[in-house]
């Protein structure tokens, strides 16, 4: 028996801190990398005598995610003090919701890899259990003093949700891309950065395995603070390997919360894996009840930004971009809105055109050249240097040929710290393709003439030449001119010349 006799239940617990101002229960700042203890107050302290209150923004955001995971609403939902001991966890309890949380029954749906070459990608639908809103504790520092842990409380109560799947995932592959798409939801609803780097979105994984076609669950192991979608797969391919390997040995598994160890490339126990009743959840006496309103709800459904999916769709059948183009282009929303944007100004300035040439000459310029540009630099698409307008303006010299795509290429690049339009970047650097064949044709007929041998090789067959007369001429012309206009110019003599 081994890794294929048996298969893997995972659920996700995902934790996304929301991008609100201000703290879930209290007014202080939530600003990441401010000097340690600066963003407290008597609330997120637990002083004795200080009352939380809700901030309405948190309900908000929540809502949110929970319509775009096709969740269920509760009209009515209660905070509940989850009660545990921790240095960093002053109050020593945290507020959260347990028995009602605010959205429930959802799901999202997964893309997975084709198993062979040319089919379509599988979709796979993951359940979501609940996703309840809750508050973050603070943060223990292990590696700042030799001698003593030492504790930073900006992060309390900070708010959260907390976005619980259902045990449907099978593969450390598919807990990667089910956080994946969780990331670019918030992000694209704007309720969160989704940056695990920083802490914002990170995640606990409960595994178990079982053997194949077993229905009863296996026990389960729950790994801690996975903080990056590389350490997700890596964390649950080494605990799925060391379950299997204790079931293969006749031992048991024993259920507890265990770390990933990045370094030593494994995960290591904890603390033995906490029940429910351990945490003695009981309604919090000092937060009223949630109550979403219809009206309430309806204002947010209004609010909701097109979905990755539904704009992907779009983007195919309405402006015929490919499918690959599709999806890369809404990955992000910034660059989806900025690539729309583009396209616009593009149809502005050229209301003639073809859409579909357009588009996917929009396409092009996004995917090649901006997406370097913010992958080099680091920035996201609100920090890029070029206007949509302006890039337009650029896709339009292209395509009328007034500049080669290397010219257009050079331009963009000068674009980056010069805010002038393109077409006086192109005529300052004389990159205005020329289209006057008045001017070509002395030219063109010089080249032929002092080049004879050539010709006759050519009108001999071997007209792989003609890139040795366009080389010519477009080297002893001033400016750029035209290569179609030139091999146009070229073949009429050189055809001429064959039949004369």
């Amino acid at each position: 028996m081994g890794y294929t006799t048996y298969e893997a239940v995972i659920g996700l617990e995902v934790h996304c801190q929301l991008l609100t101002a201000s703290k879930a229960f209290s007014p202080e700042s939530t600003q990441f990398g401010d000097p340690p203890n600066t963003n407290v107050d008597p609330i997120s302290l637990g002083h004795p005598g200080t009352l939380p209150v809700l901030n309405a923004r948190v309900v908000e955001y929540t809502l949110r995610m929970g319509l775009a995971t096709h969740c269920k609403i509760a009209e009515r939902s209660i905070f509940a003090r989850k009660h545990y001991f921790y240095p960093d966890l002053p109050k020593g309890y945290q507020i959260s919701q347990y028995e009602t949380p605010i959205c429930y029954d959802g799901y999202v749906e997964i893309d997975l890899e084709p198993e062979g070459d040319g089919q379509e990608p599988v979709r796979k639908r993951i359940g979501i259990i609940r996703i309840h809103m809750e508050e973050d504790a603070g943060k223990s520092l292990h590696d700042q003093d030799p001698y003593h842990s030492l504790l930073d409380f900006n992060r309390c109560g900070v708010p959260l949700i907390e976005i619980v799947s259902a045990p449907d995932i099978r593969s450390p592959r598919e807990a990667a891309l089910y956080m994946q798409k969780i990331r670019q939801i918030v992000r694209y609803l704007g309720i969160s950065d989704g940056n695990m780097e920083e802490g914002s979105l990170r995640c606990d994984a409960n595994v178990s395995v079982r053997p194949r076609g077993e229905t009863k669950l296996g026990t389960k192991t729950e790994i801690k603070n996975l903080n990056s979608f590389r350490n997700v797969e890596r964390a649950l391919e080494y605990e799925i390997r060391r379950q299997i390997a204790i079931l293969e040995q006749g031992g048991q598994v024993v259920q507890e919360t265990r770390l990933w160890d990045a370094v030593r490339q494994e995960t290591r126990p904890m603390r033995s894996k906490e029940e429910a009743h351990d945490y003695r959840y009981f309604p919090d006496p000092d937060l009223v009840p949630v109550v979403v309103t219809t009206d309430l709800l309806e204002r947010i459904r209004s609010q909701m930004p097109e979905m990755p999916e539904v704009r992907r769709r779009r983007f195919v059948e309405t402006l015929g971009l490919p499918a690959y183009d599709a999806g890369v282009l809404t990955e992000e929303r910034g660059v989806a809105d900025y690539y729309e944007a583009t396209l616009a100004a593009l149809v502005h300035l050229m209301p003639e055109g073809d859409r579909k040439t357009q588009a996917k000459a929009v396409s092009n310029f996004v995917m090649t050249e901006v997406l370097r540009v913010l992958n080099e630099r680091q920035i996201g698409i609100e920090a890029f240097p070029i206007e949509p307008e302006r890039l337009a303006a650029l896709i339009r010299l292209r395509l009328e040929d007034r500049i080669s795509s290397t010219g257009a290429q050079e331009i963009f690049n000068t674009m980056l710290a010069d805010a002038r339009k393109p077409e006086e970047i192109a005529e300052a650097q004389n990159l205005l393709q020329v289209s006057d064949e008045s001017a070509l044709i002395p030219i063109v007929e010089a080249v032929l003439a002092e080049n004879p041998d050539k010709v006759q090789t050519y009108l001999n067959g071997k007209t792989g030449l003609m890139g040795f007369f366009i080389g010519q001429v477009m080297r002893r012309f001033e400016g750029a001119p035209d290569p179609k206009l030139v091999r146009r110019l070229l073949e009429a003599r050189l055809e001429a010349a064959r039949t004369s």
